[in-house]
């Protein structure tokens, strides 16, 4: 995974450590988990609005909104990077093997 996300992820960790002042992340923290989902599910509904409005520029910006959010909830719940980097590794692994990555995804 990029770098930034990674650099990003350590900001949001750090913020949660020592919270600043004016910091939104800070403000969702404080806020707790309940905020942090609705804002979860109200970026992936402008992500899908944007698609939808074939926007590429405005669908770029939801998308990042999106990432952000889910990173302040992977820091919530304790949900290290390196276990979602890991987990898409092996997803990338069952590219090409579509019959058997549907059996996966219906029993998930």
């Amino acid at each position: 995974m990029s770098d930034v996300f990674n650099e990003l992820f350590e900001v949001i960790k750090a913020r949660q450590q020592q919270p600043q002042e004016g910091s939104y992340t800070c403000y969702l923290f404080e806020k707790g988990l309940d905020k942090i989902l609705k804002k979860c599910g109200e970026e992936c509904a402008e992500v899908i609005i944007a698609a939808k409005n074939q926007d590429t520029q405005e669908l770029t910006g939801e998308i990042c909104d999106l990432m952000y959010h889910l990173m302040v909830l992977m820091a919530v719940k304790e949900v290290p990077m390196e276990q979602v980097t890991e987990e898409l590794q092996k997803r990338g692994q069952k590219i090409g093997n579509l019959k058997h990555f549907h059996q996966v995804d219906k029993e998930s």
